[in-house]
Parts: C-alpha cells; sequence; structure tokens
C-alpha cells in the first residue's frame, strides 16, 4: 500500500484547477501526514484567543471562525466524496458553494473554542475512514463538479486545503 499512499496522485487524478493544494502537501505517508496534520491543526487552532475568532482581515471577508467553518464543511464534502467513491459508487457528485455555506452556518453563534473541537473530532473520524480502506479503494475514481477525481487525490485535497487556509491565516489575520 505504502507506493499507491506514498507517490502524489497524478494529474488524470483531479480538477487542474486543485494542482496548487496537491503542490502543497509534502512528500511521505498520505495517510501518516493527514494524522499528523490533525494534531498540528489542532494546536494552531487551540493557541488562537477566543477574542480573535470573530476577526477579518477586511469588510466582508471570512472571520477566522468563518474559515474553521469552512475546513469542517469542506472535510465532511471532501469524505463523504471519499466514502461514495471507494465503495464504488459511480454516480456524479455535485460541487458546493463554499460561500452559501458559510453564509448560512452562522458561526458568530458559536465560539471558536467549539469550532476547532468540531473540526478534531471530524479529522480523528476520518483518520480512522481512511486508514480503513484497502489499497486500491484509492485508486476509485469518479465525477464530481463535472470533473473526474480519485479518492486518493481528496486525501491529498483535503490535507493542501487545510495547510493552504493555515499559511492564509497566519500571514493575514495573525
Amino acid at each position: 500500500m505504502d507506493g499507491i499512499l506514498t507517490q502524489k496522485p497524478f494529474p488524470e487524478e483531479y480538477s487542474g484547477h486543485y494542482s496548487h493544494y496537491v503542490e502543497l502537501v509534502p512528500e511521505g505517508s498520505i495517510l501518516d501526514i493527514f494524522e499528523r496534520q490533525s494534531a498540528l491543526t489542532h494546536e494552531f487552532f487551540a493557541a488562537i484567543p477566543e477574542s480573535m475568532g470573530d476577526h477579518t482581515y477586511g469588510f466582508g471577508k471570512w472571520t477566522i471562525k468563518d474559515i474553521v467553518e469552512h475546513l469542517i464543511d469542506t472535510e465532511r464534502i471532501f469524505s463523504t466524496r471519499a466514502l461514495r467513491l471507494s465503495r464504488g459508487d459511480k454516480q456524479p457528485l455535485p460541487g458546493f458553494e463554499q460561500d452559501d455555506y458559510i453564509k448560512n452556518a452562522m458561526t458568530f453563534k458559536r465560539t471558536l473554542k467549539d469550532l476547532v473541537e468540531e473540526r478534531q473530532l471530524l479529522r480523528l473520524a476520518n483518520i480512522k475512514m481512511f486508514r480503513s480502506f484497502e489499497e486500491l479503494c484509492f485508486m476509485e475514481k469518479g465525477t464530481v463538479n463535472d470533473n473526474p477525481i480519485s479518492v486518493r487525490a481528496i486525501l491529498y485535497l483535503l490535507i493542501g486545503h487545510e495547510i493552504h487556509h493555515i499559511k492564509f491565516i497566519k500571514e493575514n489575520y495573525l
């Protein structure tokens, strides 16, 4: 299994507009990276004071709590896609409009701590799910938002997406 899980997905396994996320993922066992990232991300967000949760860097921009919610939404949706594809579901899957999700999430009613804990629990469940997959499950492909994608690529996108947003918070919010 290490060959499939240590090799980055091929370009035909995902849409080109996701290349940036795949490139952000370090070399190594993708399942180990996914698990280590869980702890690092949790530590990063847990260290942000609650008073910063509603902070934004500009008018109309997402707050830190919105970004955590966005990570939760994305992880939920992408992991559901991975589950469906790994089980052989060949139905085309829809995309989602992230701004609508955030607008309707009402993160201002939640604490940063609560969101960070939810993200951690979700990631822990997804670590168990991805580790339960057989090797060939990671090569299963399907169509999402009219583009081909593999289960392996979804895992890389989850990691790269989170790396991207943490870097963005460090550069623009803190």
